[in-house]
């Protein structure tokens, strides 16, 4: 029998142990595993520390590639885990990935996991994209086990020759973390917030409104998808458009007239990340994910759970969540006109909409809820502890 064991979660950034892996830290913990959250610095760690109930320690990473800052943080890193002696380190997103898992193999960690959801490589050519894979294959190397949290991560991963098939593990049938079905429910939706979220986007029932959930950069596709709402809605003037997240010019940044479009168009209204997404999901029409690359999305769970009718570009990622004409529709990744032709197909055929979406909603809820995965998780923790004895 495994005894309590010690357990580091690392990501890059903390905004990922808030969103990305809500609610998972605070599962194991309550099952008596010892948790120890990782990430750099940034306003987001007190709410993760409260939330989740463990202790959180900053590790100066960065998105960017940076060799000296790397190769600090990579020695830092392994003296504190050699100090910490966790059993098990397992790491998410790509930097906290190559760090995590090369730290954690001169520590002498007994499991070492990378959770792979979606390689800044999908979208990069020439010499940088060449530079991606060699990392990509690094933090594979020293990983024990790579978790895709999608099919078509897999897929990717082995055609492409990133790792051998007997370290790749998918977890359920899919995503990192899953969702609570009890913020996601439409009839249990908290009310509280409503009347303030309504306000800010001037809410009237006679409006259509298109939500878009994520960070506002050219890589979600926000470009394409501006310029398609712009075209729409000159021939339709109630419909809205809704963008929920941070704009990141220094990681990503958009065209001048695309900016000047969020910023000034009557009918867009662009709002600050907020822990108010099912709120938004459940007053406005339809999602629409434009992202040139994902891993398993949670917007398109969230907006499932909601009931919500989605409209997504073709990727994977997003095709192992929606099946065109099934459970939404799906168009061509960066094609604005092809955008635009399923939005126009989405306000003129409101039923079908609405029938995907209930068949959508029935998915979400058989296999994603939250507690499912994560005790997958923590079952897959055990086997593998079990295993390196």
């Amino acid at each position: 029998m495994i005894p309590s064991f010690k357990l580091v979660r690392i990501t890059t950034v903390p905004i990922s142990l808030k969103i990305l892996l809500v609610n998972q830290m605070k599962f194991m913990a309550n099952k008596g595993v010892q948790v120890i959250m990782m990430s750099s610095d940034g306003p987001e760690v007190k709410e993760v520390k409260e939330n989740e109930n463990c202790e959180h320690l900053i590790i100066p990473l960065t998105r960017r590639i940076s060799p000296v800052h790397d190769l600090i943080s990579l020695i830092r890193l392994t003296i504190l885990l050699v100090k910490l002696k966790p059993s098990i380190v397992h790491s998410h997103t790509p930097k906290a990935g190559l760090i995590a898992m090369f730290a954690a193999w001169l520590a002498r960690v007994p499991v070492k996991i990378h959770t792979v959801a979606g390689m800044p490589l999908m979208v990069e050519k020439g010499f940088k994209r060449w530079l991606l894979i060699q990392t990509e294959k690094l933090t594979y190397f020293f990983a024990d086990e790579v978790w895709p949290n999608a099919n078509s991560l897999k897929r990717f991963i082995l055609e492409n020759k990133l790792v051998n098939e007997n370290k790749l593990q998918l977890i359920s049938k899919g995503s990192s973390n899953g969702i609570n079905l009890n913020n996601y429910t439409p009839e249990l939706i908290n009310l509280a917030e409503l009347d303030k979220v309504k306000a800010s986007i001037e809410y009237n029932p006679a409006n259509f409104y298109l939500v878009v959930v994520g960070r506002v950069v050219s890589d979600k596709g926000i470009v394409e998808l501006v310029n398609a709402f712009v075209q729409l809605q000159k021939s339709k003037p109630n419909l809205k458009l809704v963008l929920l997240g941070d704009y990141e010019p220094d990681l990503d940044p958009i065209p001048a007239e695309t900016l000047d479009a969020i910023k000034n168009h009557p009918a867009v209204f662009s709002i600050s990340w907020t822990n108010n997404v099912a709120q938004y999901l459940s007053i406005c029409n339809l999602l629409v994910h434009a992202s040139h690359r994902e891993g398993f999305p949670n917007v398109l769970l969230q907006a499932g759970a909601m009931k919500l009718p989605i409209v997504c570009s073709n990727i994977d990622g997003n095709n192992d969540v929606v099946q065109h004409l099934e459970t939404g529709l799906l168009f061509q990744v960066s094609d604005t006109n092809d955008l635009l032709s399923k939005l126009e197909f989405a306000l003129n055929n409101p039923n079908k909409m609405k029938e995907m979406a209930a068949v959508l909603q029935s998915i979400v809820k058989e296999n994603f809820d939250q507690k499912i995965i994560h005790e997958t998780i923590y079952q897959n923790y055990l086997r593998l502890l079990e295993s390196s004895l």
